[in-house]
């Protein structure tokens, strides 16, 4: 965080010296009137975090943002304070050192090497003439006794090395930003590490740029590519539904002739019901996988339709038929193309877990649903980068099929994004 004050005879004046010193970004931590105008304290990548952890004690009496900033401005305003002293100090032992005849110790303590950082760093022991020494000993003595405290205020105020404390500052910020977008904080760390020098918004656009590179995509749809694809998850994720979009949405474009729908839920008493409503709503066959007919069987039978969407019973690894079911989609001597259904909706770890349940089916992709419900979407991306999953489709509504679309890395970034900005303009108003 760079913090810098600005003196100008009117408002106006300051701002502008603000904005072209400090540029847009600049935050601006406290305005006061001061004899001959005004003073405006501002600061770059400002965070409240970090400023609270710099303050210490002092911040817990801030109950606000506007104060924590005050707060902080007071600290910069003593810090300038205490670097004019010691500039004064140092210019008064120069003129006593030349009224000695001796050379000057400019190079030494000269005003092109009085920044924070010489400050913070400079240690230097400075060797005197004999004849002189004696004279202003006590002055160099309380000179560097000065610029030692001055060190410290600095360290302090940084936090320690200063380059780093801003690195490791930024960083840690970065990683709040991307566990609020809904990555897990393992993700996040390791998105934010990548980052190693700049400000903020920069280490959030490449961070953001490396999450749509990690997640993967299909290029080509289903309806286009054709063969055999089977959707499994767990009940309520969305398959029947999300097999009703697809239909619909290839029947609108290659009519329903070259499509067949299969459910190999036989577990559960009027499973089918749905799955056969879309088949006579759109004309397509639906068969159904039982005792006397084999998912083999029925697909051999359905070898010359374009496209077959095979719907599934949402089993867990508890239940009868779980691995059954898995296994048959698994060992077919067909192409079956399983994808995992994930609800945007569901905690991380749920997702983890149903991944690990239903991978032994030989997963190649997956479709995440019910992204209009979900508040974040950093979660459904985190967990397809951290599997690699490609995703083939995302829905986002009931409706048929225009709520089913086609999924690309950037939009779906862009679409969390969003949805960010929308969940804090939220919480914003409700404050």
């Amino acid at each position: 965080m760079k913090v810098k004050r600005f003196f100008a005879k009117s408002m106006a004046e300051a701002l502008r010296q603000v904005r072209d010193q400090m540029g847009p970004d600049a935050v601006i931590l406290s305005n006061r009137r001061v004899d001959g105008g005004v003073e405006i304290v501002t600061a770059l990548d400002y965070d409240e975090n970090m400023a609270r952890q710099r303050l210490g004690d002092a911040a817990r009496e801030a109950t606000n943002g506007s104060r924590l900033a005050e707060l902080q401005a007071e600290q910069h305003r003593r810090l300038e304070d205490e670097l004019g002293r010691s500039r004064d100090r140092i210019r008064e032992v120069r003129e006593k050192r030349a009224a000695f005849g001796s050379a000057s110790v400019g190079g030494e303590f000269g005003d092109a090497g009085l920044s924070e950082e010489t400050l913070a760093n400079d240690d230097t022991v400075v060797e005197e003439p004999s004849t002189a020494r004696a004279a202003y000993s006590g002055e160099l003595a309380q000179m560097r006794a000065e610029i030692s405290s001055l060190r410290d205020l600095v360290s302090a105020r940084n936090g320690g090395e200063p380059e780093q404390t801003a690195v490791n500052a930024v960083q840690q910020r970065l990683s709040e930003k991307l566990q609020e977008f809904g990555l897990g904080l393992e993700l996040a760390n390791s998105l934010s590490r990548r980052h190693r020098a700049g400000r903020l918004e920069d280490g959030w656009k490449q961070s953001l740029k490396m999450l749509a590179a990690g997640v993967k995509t299909t290029r080509t749809e289903w309806s286009e590519e054709g063969g055999v694809y089977a959707l499994v998850g767990p009940t309520g994720s969305g398959k029947t539904t999300t097999i009703g979009k697809l239909a619909a949405h290839y029947v609108l474009r290659h009519g329903p002739d070259s499509l067949a729908l299969v459910t190999t839920d036989r577990y559960r008493v009027a499973a089918h019901e749905q799955l056969f409503v879309f088949g006579r709503i759109l004309n397509v066959p639906v068969r159904v996988v039982d005792e006397t007919h084999s998912l083999d069987d029925i697909l051999d039978e359905l070898s010359d339709r374009h496209l077959v969407l095979i719907d599934t019973a949402g089993l867990t690894s508890t239940d009868k038929g779980y691995e059954e079911q898995l296994m048959e989609l698994a060992r077919s001597h067909h192409r079956i193309r399983t994808h995992l259904v994930v609800s945007a909706t569901s905690q991380p770890r749920i997702m983890k877990s149903v991944w690990h349940c239903y991978k032994m089916a030989s997963l190649t992709g997956c479709v995440m649903t019910k992204i209009d419900e979900a508040l974040t979407l950093g979660e459904s991306l985190g967990f397809v980068m951290e599997t690699g999953l490609p995703v083939a489709y995302y829905t986002d509504g009931q409706k048929i099929p225009e709520d089913l679309h086609h999924a690309e890395s950037i939009p779906l970034v862009r679409l969390a994004v969003e949805r960010l900005k929308k969940l804090q303009q939220q919480q914003a108003v409700a404050v």
